[in-house]
């Protein structure tokens, strides 16, 4: 059996391989899926005293918890350097829940405009519906935070590189404006991964994820997970899910568990293969511009290299000419597949402004730079060079060369 707190010492990829097993009779290798929605008790007493007080390896029911969820979340809190976890049904559950389970009726929050769709629409929708108000910042701009965040601010929440425009914001600086008033700060880490980034480190106290990104990493399952304080996460979040029943699954806990074994080595890849790409389409014809962090041209370049390892392994490129040339190029591409996920092995590309952000008027999506032209590249574990020629190629037919 695998020395768990020998594991705390030692680096992240040796933990995203180890951590959180838990091993049957049986000794298995690989971890075993526990597809059950109930347990058994040995008495009455027995089913009373777990009701009270549930013991560290101890389970009630599929909707509260799970041995192969709990190696999933125990694993992920281990990567992410978090005390907890808790592992729901979608990012979206999660993101959701990070911020239903703690807020009330008169709360304020503060939220960076620039986010993915369904975020707006948890802050813009269900949080005022029920009575919580919600101020959008630039969420680059310090200045507006501070104007913003007051006595009695509950939270902040804002994607550390947002979707899709891919603004990176200084979480250091944020977080120590959201805890001088003792507001949360909450952070959806998609696009920073569980490698590249120390999120708590930088002074976040909540991280969110989609695990259906880069965690599951293969196209195969949804997943979201929800990281922070024991207290947050038993104490506020557990309770919150526990009731309203957006659990993840055993199956998919088991994806998610076996992929992030390998979330190192092929986040890392993608993210040489972003560079390549980035570097290599900047300045060609038929782009007015390429948006990547890693690039000295990204107006947040500087921040980038300071809070993560590399530029990540999403690029968003302006295709001149607008929609109709955007069109052109996507249906052109050969190996890139047009869809709406990201952080897949196979290398994505979506148009914005017609799928992920079509709800936003015309007006919203201008003043978060998702313009007409925009196209949002996951960058897979294709071969860089194959991936460059795809995009040159496509490019040509944009501009109908």
């Amino acid at each position: 059996m695998t020395d768990q707190n020998h594991l705390k010492s030692l680096r992240k990829r040796t933990r995203a391989v180890h951590a959180g097993t838990r091993r049957s009779q049986y000794g298995e290798v690989s971890e075993a899926i526990f597809l059950t929605q109930g347990f058994v008790y040995d008495s009455a007493e027995a089913a009373e005293a777990r009701f009270i007080e549930t013991g560290p390896d101890e389970f009630i029911y599929g909707r509260y918890g799970n041995p192969t969820v709990a190696m999933f979340e125990d694993r992920i809190a281990s990567l992410e350097g978090a005390e907890d976890a808790f592992a729901t049904a979608s990012g979206m559950a999660a993101v959701n829940a990070a911020l239903v389970s703690m807020l009330r009726a008169g709360d304020h929050v503060v939220a960076a405009r620039a986010l993915f769709g369904s975020c707006l629409y948890i802050l813009e929708e269900v949080l005022t519906r029920y009575g919580v108000e919600v101020s959008f910042v630039d969420g680059t701009d310090l200045s507006q935070w501070e104007a913003a965040i007051r006595p009695g601010t509950k939270a902040v929440f804002f994607e550390s590189i947002s979707n899709p425009t891919l603004e990176v914001i200084d979480i250091a600086a944020v977080s120590r404006l959201a805890h001088a008033v003792g507001a949360l700060v909450i952070v959806d880490n998609v696009f920073a991964t569980p490698v590249f980034q120390d999120t708590l480190g930088l002074g976040a106290d909540v991280v969110v994820y989609s695990a259906t990104k880069h965690i599951d990493g293969q196209g195969r399952c949804l997943g979201g997970v929800i990281l922070g304080s024991k207290q947050y996460i038993r104490k506020v979040v557990e309770p919150y899910l526990k009731h309203t029943g957006g659990a993840m699954s055993p199956f998919n806990a088991w994806v998610m568990l076996k992929s992030l074994e390998t979330v190192d080595l092929r986040c890392r890849a993608q993210a040489q293969s972003a560079q390549r790409i980035a570097e290599a389409l900047e300045g060609m014809p038929g782009l007015s511009r390429v948006i990547f962090p890693g690039l000295p041209s990204h107006p947040h370049h500087a921040l980038a290299r300071a809070q993560m390892e590399t530029g990540g392994t999403v690029i968003a490129l302006e295709i001149a000419g607008g929609q109709a040339a955007a069109f052109r190029f996507l249906n052109a591409l050969k190996i890139v597949a047009i869809s709406n996920n990201l952080g897949d092995a196979k290398s994505i590309i979506t148009h914005p402004a017609t799928t992920t952000h079509q709800r936003l008027t015309e007006e919203q999506r201008q003043g978060l730079g998702i313009t007409r032209g925009l196209v949002r590249l996951s960058v897979g574990l294709e071969d860089a060079e194959d991936l460059i020629a795809d995009l040159s190629t496509a490019l040509d037919a944009a501009r109908g060369a």
